[in-house]
């Protein structure tokens, strides 16, 4: 019987030892690190429920030494590894990759990187996938099971999310994680110049009521975890009418995460179906204070509006983290020093920071490149959203990671963090009195 070994890289990655320290000791970084650090691989997951029933599975995450790792694959082994890697952990997939093809095992690689660089990819594996895994995973298997795998998959067309197969939870390692997820849409109708998501596979399509009820469904049996995180790039951003979607999050009696826009916090009647619906945290990207970047369409506005509809959210109980990314062209000392204090006195009830970070396959990467603005001595283990990998225009990439690092210490002080946390407590207290 045929065996496939899935191998994830996630979570998150910080290169620099010092930025990990600090990372570490801020409790407002370390517990988003380690909700990051625990969340299933959807994708592989995904894959792992088309694979027909003549095929045994095996899960391997990447929480672990590398020579681990390894004999933990080679154990089974399996007729073919697949490996899903981010930008930032692509060199860490590369390693294992090379030693599991050492000891004579074919190695799948797919994933946003794969797709956007594929040559560099193919000097590390069997077979890399372009685009979505699903439209070619049953032609990866059957080559594989007759040794002749191809050096290329392409997906030539966008899956079909009603062809979405329930995911392999019951593959991952027992016991309960931190929060779950589930996807309810791909791709995103904005194309901000940044965006390394989910967008660059695919056109934006939804996934059908009837397939996310049984996603949670699963969870609730095969985990437990009453906590889901939408693995969904804007949720809400296509219009339309959610009641079918937000009916089956109520109906699932779970609490969950996930990303949307401020402007959610113009539909009262939104607002109140999502409080309805278990809601309890929500993302919103308000990026940057001193730049408006490419392709955020309707997303772009004044910050006092933003901040009106981001009190309106959180005016029926659910929390909102406020994102902002650092960095961007006209990014100046002084503009983080403002940022800093707009963040100290904002009323969210936490926030998020990253540093701009062209990925490939993005405009933004595209842009700098063109411009000679990347930064040569910087490869792919720098793209972690911690660490600067271009040449500001207006600071130098020293300066830059300075300011970064002294904004952190400032955002995520014990004070703030506390004060933070009794706000979100705040916010959830007046769901249950509303």
């Amino acid at each position: 019987m045929p065996h496939i070994a899935l191998v994830p890289f996630t979570g998150l990655r910080v290169r620099e030892q010092s930025m990990r320290e600090l990372g570490m000791s801020l409790p407002g970084l370390s517990t988003r690190a380690t909700e990051i650090a625990h969340l299933p691989a959807l994708g592989l997951l995904t894959l792992a429920g088309l694979t027909p029933d003549d095929w045994t599975q095996s899960y391997h995450e990447s929480a672990t030494s590398k020579s681990l790792l390894v004999d933990s694959i080679i154990a089974t082994k399996p007729t073919v590894a697949a490996f899903s890697a981010l930008t930032a952990s692509i060199h860490e997939a590369y390693d294992v990759a090379d030693e599991v093809r050492q000891a004579g095992i074919p190695v799948v690689i797919g994933g946003l990187h794969a797709t956007t660089c594929s040559d560099e990819v193919r000097q590390h594996c069997d077979a890399v996938v372009i685009g979505e895994g699903e439209s070619v995973w049953l032609q990866i298997l059957s080559d594989a099971a007759a040794g002749t795998l191809q050096p290329v998959y392409r997906a030539d067309a966008p899956f079909e999310l009603a062809r979405s197969p329930l995911p392999r939870f019951d593959l991952l390692p027992a016991g309960a994680r931190p929060r779950m997820t589930v996807q309810t849409q791909r791709g995103c109708p904005f194309a901000c110049d940044f965006c390394g998501a989910s967008r660059l596979l695919g056109p934006f399509r939804r996934k059908p009521v009837e397939l996310i009820a049984r996603e949670l469904r699963a969870i609730r049996q095969v985990n437990g975890s009453r906590l889901v995180e939408l693995a969904d790039d804007n949720t809400f951003a296509g219009g339309g009418d959610h009641s079918e979607l937000l009916d089956a999050l109520a109906g699932s009696k779970i609490k969950y995460f996930t990303e949307a826009d401020w402007r959610i916090g113009l539909n009262q009647e939104l607002l109140k179906r999502l409080a309805l619906s278990g809601c309890v945290q929500v993302l919103v990207g308000i990026e940057s204070l001193v730049h408006v970047h490419g392709g955020m369409g309707a997303k772009a506005s004044r910050i006092e509006q933003m901040m009106e509809a981001i009190a309106k959210i959180q005016a029926h109980g659910i929390a909102v983290i406020g994102c902002f990314i650092v960095g961007s062209d006209g990014e100046t000392r002084e503009s983080i020093d403002a940022l800093a204090k707009f963040i100290i006195d904002a009323d969210l009830a936490d926030i998020q920071l990253t540093l701009l970070t062209p990925f490939p396959g993005t405009a933004l990467y595209a842009r700098l490149k063109k411009q000679g603005r990347l930064l040569a001595d910087r490869d792919w283990t720098h793209y972690t959203l911690f660490d600067v990998t271009y040449q500001p225009d207006r600071m130098s990439a020293c300066e830059l990671e300075t300011a970064f690092r002294e904004l952190i210490t400032t955002v995520f002080s014990d004070a703030l963090v506390a004060r933070r946390s009794r706000r979100k407590r705040e916010i959830w207290k007046s769901k249950r009195t509303v």
